[in-house]
Parts: C-alpha cells; sequence; structure tokens
C-alpha cells in the first residue's frame, strides 16, 4: 500500500523563497526611478510615495494573489474564456517584459550605472558587457530548479545586505535639502506617483513570476493546490516588505538631498551623487555591486519565466533553446540607447497595464460576479479597447472625444469604465436570488 506524503518547505526554503521573489522584482528601474520622484516631489514626498507604493508595492502584491488564487498564471485566470485568448495575453506581456523591453534594461541600465562610469572609453564595452552579462543570466535559467538555492539563498542576501547599509545612512543620516514641489508634482502628487509605478513593470511581472514560483514549489515536491497558495501568499509578503522599504529609503534619499543634483535628469544620477557624498569611492563600488545584483536577479526570473511559457506552446522548442533565444535577443536589445528604450515602452505599457490589472481583479473577486464568462469577457475587451486608446494617445495621437472621463488628462482614462464592469456583474450577484439549501 502507497502512502501519499505531503512535502512541506523548511523555514529556510521559505525565507529563500520570498528573498527570490523580492530580487525577481528589484531590478535596476526599482533602484533608480524613485530618487527623481522624491526630488520632483519636494514638499509632497509623502502622497507621491504613496502613489508609487501603490502601482510598485500593491499591485505586484495583489498580482501574485491572484495568480495563488487561481491556483496558476494567466491560463487558469481566464479559464472561462477560449484558451487563444489567454494565450494571446500571456505572449503580449511575456514579449514586453522578456526580451523586448524589461529584460534588456536589466543589462543596459547595470552597465550605465554599473560600470560606464569608472570607465575612461566604454567604445564596444556596452555590446561586451551586456554578453557577458545575459551568458550568465543564461546560465542560472539554464537550472530552474536550483533557482531557489543560487538566487534566494546566495545572491539576495548579499543584495539586501547591501541595501540595508544605503537605506540605514539615508533612514538615520541627517538629511539635506528640500527642494520646493516641483509643477510636475504640484497638481497631485499621489496620482503623478502612482503613474511613475507604472514603469517598474511590476504589476505585468507578478503574473508571470507567480506562475513561475507554482512551477518551482512543483519541483520541490509541493502539489497540494493548498500548499502552494499558502507558500505563494508567504512569499508575496515578504517581497512586498522587502520593496516597500526599498522605495521608502529611496524616495526619502531623493528628497532630502535636492542639492547634489538639482538638474537631475534620472534617478541614477542622484543616487550616485549621494553615494559618493556619503561613502566616496569605495561607495561608489558597493552601488554599482548593487545594480549589477538586481539587475542579475531580475533577468534571471524573466529569462526563466519567459522561457517556461514559451516552451509550453511548443512541442519543437524545448525550455533551454528558449533561453538561449531569449538571451540573444536581449543581447540585440541592450545595445540600444536607453532614451530610445524607455520611447518605445511608454505606448506598450499604458496599453497593456489596464488588461493586466483587470485580469488581477476580477481575479480577486470573481467569486463574488455573477456570469463570470461574460463579467471576464467584458471587462478585458473594455480594458484592452481603453488600453489601446491610451496607447495611442502616449505616442502624441489625440483623443479629446474622451476628455470627459475621470482621470483622461493623467492616463487614466481606463479606470472608471473598467471598475463599473466589475462592480455591475458583483451588483447581479448581490441581486440575483439565491437558491436554497437542500434539507
Amino acid at each position: 500500500m502507497r502512502h501519499i506524503l505531503t512535502q512541506r518547505l523548511t523555514g529556510a526554503d521559505i525565507l529563500g523563497l520570498g528573498f527570490m521573489t523580492f530580487a525577481f522584482f528589484l531590478g535596476a528601474g526599482n533602484i533608480i526611478f524613485p530618487p527623481l520622484a522624491g526630488m520632483l516631489a519636494g514638499e509632497q514626498v509623502s502622497p507621491a510615495m504613496a502613489g508609487f507604493l501603490t502601482t510598485a508595492v500593491g499591485l505586484p502584491l495583489l498580482g501574485l494573489f491572484a495568480v495563488a488564487k487561481a491556483g496558476g498564471g494567466i491560463p487558469a485566470m481566464t479559464w472561462a474564456l477560449p484558451a487563444w485568448i489567454g494565450v494571446l495575453i500571456s505572449v503580449a506581456i511575456f514579449i514586453i517584459i522578456g526580451p523586448l523591453i524589461a529584460a534588456p534594461r536589466t543589462a543596459l541600465v547595470a552597465f550605465e550605472l554599473g560600470v560606464d562610469p569608472f570607465m575612461q572609453d566604454s567604445g564596444n564595452g556596452q555590446l561586451y558587457y551586456s554578453i557577458s552579462f545575459f551568458l550568465l543570466a543564461a546560465g542560472l535559467s539554464l537550472y530552474p530548479g536550483k533557482l531557489m538555492d543560487s538566487i534566494g539563498k546566495v545572491l539576495t542576501p548579499l543584495l539586501i545586505l547591501l541595501l540595508l547599509v544605503l537605506a540605514a545612512s539615508v533612514l538615520f543620516g541627517e538629511p539635506g535639502t528640500t527642494a520646493p514641489t516641483s509643477e510636475r508634482y504640484a497638481g497631485g502628487a499621489y496620482v503623478q506617483g502612482f503613474l511613475e509605478g507604472y514603469n517598474t513593470m511590476d504589476a505585468l511581472a507578478s503574473i508571470m513570476f507567480g506562475m513561475l514560483i507554482i512551477d518551482l514549489l512543483k519541483k520541490k515536491g509541493i502539489d497540494q493546490p493548498g500548499d502552494q497558495y499558502r507558500y505563494l501568499v508567504i512569499a508575496a509578503l515578504i517581497a512586498a516588505a522587502g520593496l516597500a522599504v526599498v522605495y521608502i529609503s529611496l524616495f526619502l534619499l531623493g528628497a532630502g538631498n535636492a542639492e547634489l543634483v538639482p538638474a537631475a535628469e534620472n534617478g541614477g544620477q542622484i543616487l550616485s551623487a549621494y553615494v559618493e557624498q556619503r561613502f566616496g569611492f569605495a561607495g561608489l563600488l558597493i552601488l554599482a555591486a548593487v545594480i549589477m545584483l538586481a539587475c542579475l536577479t531580475t533577468a534571471v526570473g524573466l529569462l526563466s519565466a519567459c522561457s517556461d511559457y514559451f516552451a509550453s506552446l511548443t512541442d519543437q522548442v524545448g525550455y533551454s533553446q528558449f533561453v538561449v533565444l531569449n538571451a540573444v535577443a536581449c543581447v540585440l536589445v541592450a545595445n540600444l540607447d536607453l532614451s530610445e528604450l524607455i520611447s518605445l515602452s511608454i505606448p506598450l505599457l499604458v496599453a497593456v497595464y489596464p488588461i493586466a490589472i483587470a485580469l488581477i481583479l476580477f481575479s480577486l473577486f470573481a467569486g463574488q460576479m455573477a456570469y463570470p464568462r461574460q463579467a471576464l469577457l467584458l471587462v478585458l475587451l473594455v480594458s484592452a479597447g481603453f488600453g489601446l486608446l491610451e496607447g495611442y494617445k502616449a505616442t502624441g495621437g489625440s483623443l479629446e472625444a474622451l476628455a470627459f472621463l475621470p482621470l483622461f488628462e493623467v492616463g487614466l482614462a481606463w479606470l472608471a469604465p473598467t471598475l463599473a464592469v466589475l462592480l455591475l456583474f458583483m451588483v447581479l450577484n448581490w441581486l440575483s436570488p439565491k437558491t436554497a439549501p437542500a434539507t
């Protein structure tokens, strides 16, 4: 007679899983966006920081909760619709957070902030660095069963230690000069901070990382859905707490040290100036290590998640082959100019983000909605339609006919119609007669 044993993670494994999740989210973009936002917000740093935390911590946390509740990623979250719809959404998101934008950006920013400042003449340094970077990332990604051990228990503790040193210097050090609130934040610091959080792309990545974490749990022998849900929720909470500490310290760094780089164009300049002033040249080396570790761990997570999904779509090309293909594509894109990559990403992000947020919200509240199939289809159609219009607007197109919608001016015209659809089906469920239980 066979006995079914329920596998359990040790305390160290749970911490490793949480640290790995934190490291997957914490890329260079997460480190360089908050200081500039804090400096520009100035005296309005608190509401700006709250808005940023909503989209950069709250939405990814909800995304992981939604994956845990659905028992899987987009295929499980779109169970009520034809399979090709889930595939289409997944492919679009995976391409954006994979070889097209997010993954190449990790190497590009790591080079510009962690390597280029120490080079007299970079020459072809960016090309050579991106090749070396993605060779290492691909090597780690080729062994997905060891991701929790190599990243969660080795690389991430070192990254956390370096970030804690930086955070402590900000939170317990003497603050500098706080700049006046810029015009960009004066009209609504919370909303502007909310939109800045888009740049992290973490709400998109949360759905994909959730799929990867469930797959890793299965490889660890955690097969029961209830156990997978519990461990994924714990990992999500650990990651959210870590991200919040990092963002808060970096916002305060930018807000309290405006005199260092008054005309800063990005948060990396503020961060570098602060570290050099506080820690000297050795501090710059530590900052380079933080940036490169953060980028590497994120790149590994993105390569693994993308390759695993693409491999599931075909029997002709396996996971290892997709890791190599994605790494090659990342090297090509990583040698573009950073401003070009950012310009490319903005219309795509504002087009896809509404769909991802709508899917997350539906998955969380599906049990409270009447006609779940129709509700899911309608909410995706509404969010996708408005998302495409927002993307068109971000390219410079004119949409004055929609100016009457709430939050149109700040790029959130999709929010009210999407929430209205969700609320409609929740009200219908509340009004529908309930069948009495059989006696």
